[in-house]
């Protein structure tokens, strides 16, 4: 800040400090004039106008800080603020552009009323826009199937920034042009309900291998510690997550699959990569008590994921991207692990699920074969898909 400046500045400190507004506006007003003001000016001035009762004039100031640092916390929190003084209708959203942006750690107290009251604005006015958004579209009339109407509602939410779009982002095998989405459609998958109304039968059999002397109950994360892998530093080699294989980078698990016939039989049935050294997998997981599985995402987004809750807790849920759904026993879906995701089992008893993986159902006979050749040859050392 020029010298010249920073004397006005205190100047006018000194002023407001002996109770002189009026004194302390006139020299920062004439400021303007002489120096080439600094967003800590214009903010400074846009606090004089307010309080000078000028609230149009305080806006202005304000907008010409945020023209010289536009992403600035405290420059666009005192603009809704201003804009919400003056019962202005953008208020809502002017305060949603302020909290999505990095504040200062810590906030000076004479933000927190502020910001408590931003939070509370821009809350009721996503709830606002949500019910209109679901209002314009209902009386659009459109037909809309199920699986339409769901991504209409994520539409009107994204919109309202309730949700943001999240995308698929694997870690090391990207086929280009397959269709994301979270939880896929139970319309592409007609074996879900003969899984489901084995959910009995397959609990017994897991039951029977976890209680087998040759059980072979292993931390679900596994890598070595050299490995570069951070969304993974708490839960490497901890047994709060474990895992029973029953098959495992392609092979079976004989230990535990002699315990699990009906198991066996369904996976052996299903659309499952062959990839030597990678796939299929299926397993047991076992996540213990007060355990959160962090967000991360998956290695290939060529396979989706299934899941068949057999132990599940009240209070146990599952999050990928912006839908998060609640484990009930016995219902089954598809999700897509490259799409960031978390788990938590909140409850003081164990969560026990089936897992095995999919080949996408986007993908041709001759592109999957393009993939096991290409897979294959990488011969990365990124464990099981």
């Amino acid at each position: 800040m020029a010298p010249d400046l920073s004397d006005r500045i205190a100047a006018a400190d000194r002023a407001l400090a002996g109770g002189n507004l009026a004194e302390a506006r006139h020299i920062l007003e004439e400021a303007v004039r002489r120096d080439p003001p600094t967003p800590d000016f214009w903010q400074r001035l846009a606090t004089v106008r307010k309080m000078a009762g000028a609230t149009g004039l305080a806006i202005e100031a304000i907008d010409r800080a945020l023209a010289l640092a536009p992403l600035d916390f405290v420059n666009l929190l005192m603009r809704a603020h201003l804009l919400d003084g003056a019962g202005h209708p953008e208020a809502g959203e002017a305060y949603g552009r302020a909290l999505a942006q990095p504040r200062p750690d810590p906030l000076p107290p004479m933000f927190q009323r502020t910001l408590a009251r931003a939070e509370a604005l821009w809350a009721a006015h996503q709830r606002d826009m949500t019910a209109r958004l679901a209002g314009a579209v209902e009386a659009s009339g459109a037909d809309l199937t199920p699986a339409e109407r769901a991504r209409a509602e994520r539409f009107a939410s994204n919109i309202a920034r309730t949700t943001r779009p999240y995308h698929s982002e694997p870690t090391h095998f990207a086929w280009p042009g397959l269709r994301e989405a979270e939880f896929h459609h139970r319309a592409a998958f007609p074996w879900l309900e003969e899984l489901e109304a084995l959910t009995p039968v397959i609990r017994a059999e897991m039951d029977a291998v976890a209680n087998a002397p040759a059980a072979a109950l292993v931390p679900y994360v596994n890598y070595a510690d050299s490995e570069p892998l951070a969304q993974w530093r708490d839960l490497n080699h901890n047994r709060d997550w474990t895992a029973i294989h029953l098959i495992e980078r392609g092979e079976a698990v004989t230990a535990n699959t002699a315990h699990c016939p009906v198991t066996m039989d369904f996976l052996a049935r299903m659309d499952q990569p062959r990839i030597a050294g990678c796939a299929a997998n299926a397993m047991f997981s076992l996540l213990a008590p007060r355990t959160h599985i962090p967000p991360h995402v998956g290695v290939a987004n060529f396979r989706l994921l299934c899941h068949l809750p057999l132990i599940v807790p009240n209070r146990c849920w599952f999050r990928v991207g912006a839908e998060t759904r609640d484990f009930a026993e016995g219902q089954a879906w598809v999700f897509d692990d490259t799409i960031e995701h978390e788990a938590m089992n909140e409850t003081d008893a164990l969560r026990v699920i089936l897992i095995f993986d999919l080949w996408h159902p986007d993908l041709s006979p001759a592109e999957r074969s393009a993939i096991q050749a290409a897979v294959s040859a990488a011969a990365m050392p990124v464990g099981a898909l």
